[in-house]
């Protein structure tokens, strides 16, 4: 029998709200900025100095991108599936499909059509990345390479390198993708006033 208790909870509460901030590069003041939160209220909840409300969990479980039970540690209730939410960033749509708070993210992502293919934008950040093509011809270009993937291709690459991805013919492009946490950091929690435009990525 689990003898967990709330006061069990509440105490592990405060590495549990660290782990996942720190595992994304996020700090305090950052976390502040985007939540609302005092700074100085996120370092209570941190320390266990606060006890934490539901107002002030709902939005660390949306920027952290887990379900509230396993911010809190909820004890699981048998359901293995995952609840995915769409989200969002440089005009395509990222459906995460693992829920860890670290380690590697696996990813849906769906480019969508466009009138006619954009131009290359390559960015580079920390990290290695690799997809598999599901549906449409990506164009990758990766470095002074420029490739075309079909339905059932696969790629891993450096991410240190300039790198983009869009599609290859204007059609809609589904892929899966695996991302470490500097990829994902880059990938979903960039400042959108750098945003490339639709059906490319940086």
């Amino acid at each position: 029998m689990d003898r967990t208790t709330d006061d069990d909870v509440l105490d592990a509460l405060g590495p549990r709200l660290r782990a996942p901030r720190q595992a994304r590069g996020i700090t305090l003041a950052d976390l502040a900025a985007t939540t609302g939160v005092s700074q100085s209220t996120l370092s209570r909840l941190e320390s266990g100095k606060r006890r934490p409300s539901l107002e002030l969990l709902l939005p660390l479980a949306r920027i952290f991108e887990v379900p509230l039970d396993d911010l809190v540690g909820a004890p699981r209730t048998g359901d293995p599936r995952i609840h995915p939410r769409p989200i969002g960033r440089f005009g395509m749509t990222f459906v995460p499909l693992s829920r860890r708070p670290g380690g590697v993210h696996a990813f849906k992502m769906v480019i969508p059509a466009v009138p006619r293919p954009l131009a290359p934008t390559p960015q580079s950040h920390e990290g290695v990345e690799w997809l598999y093509v599901l549906d449409g011809r990506l164009r990758l270009v990766i470095g002074d390479r420029d490739l075309t993937l079909p339905p059932g291709e696969a790629a891993e690459f450096d991410t240190s390198l300039p790198h983009w991805l869009g599609s290859a013919d204007g059609g809609a492009v589904e892929l899966l993708v695996l991302f470490g946490l500097q990829g994902v950091r880059a990938h979903l929690h960039t400042d959108h006033r750098g945003s490339p435009p639709a059906g490319s990525r940086r």
